[in-house]
């Protein structure tokens, strides 16, 4: 059976769109998983690691007042920064994850474990949230996992003609 990234990569080539990535927790690892696969240059323009406040207006444009009031892990913020992604590489889809990887970061109402992903396409804005029970690689990867599973429902019920 085929990685969840190779089965994405062929949808994306498929239909000749591109992909940009924007990542805070994950530190990569999803731009990782995305070039692990040959000919991934096809469609994935690039990704961008933002990880402080600063980064993330600065490379992303994410608005100071989004990260003030509802804090870099928040559902704004994921969709904030994946428009920023797909803004600032030119791309036809813009995929982000922003979160708490743990072991420690949590407080009241931000568990550790929670994050937030975002998917921005010209027809349709995404956000889910999902808060992971595992230790700081497994959550990475849960996260990573997820960000891919968002990315080919949208491309299964886009090329299906249904609402994304």
């Amino acid at each position: 059976m085929d990685k969840l990234e190779a089965v994405v990569g062929r949808m994306l080539a498929e239909r000749k769109l591109t992909l940009a990535v924007a990542e805070s927790c994950t530190g990569g690892l999803m731009g990782n998983r995305i070039t692990d696969v040959p000919g991934s240059s096809e469609y994935f323009e690039g990704g961008i690691i933002a990880y402080s406040y600063e980064a993330k207006e600065r490379l992303l444009s994410v608005h100071h007042s989004t990260l003030y009031q509802r804090g870099a892990v928040s559902a704004e913020t994921a969709l904030e920064m994946a428009r920023g992604a797909r803004t600032a590489l030119g791309t036809d889809i813009g995929l982000s994850i922003t979160g708490i990887a743990g072991p420690g970061g949590g407080f009241p109402g931000k568990p550790v474990g929670l994050v937030y992903i975002a998917l921005s396409a010209r027809n349709t804005e995404r956000v889910e949230r999902f808060v992971w029970d595992s230790d700081r690689q497994g959550n990475k990867a849960l996260s990573v996992d997820a960000a891919l599973a968002m990315l080919k429902e949208y491309l299964e019920r886009s090329a299906a003609g249904v609402s994304p």
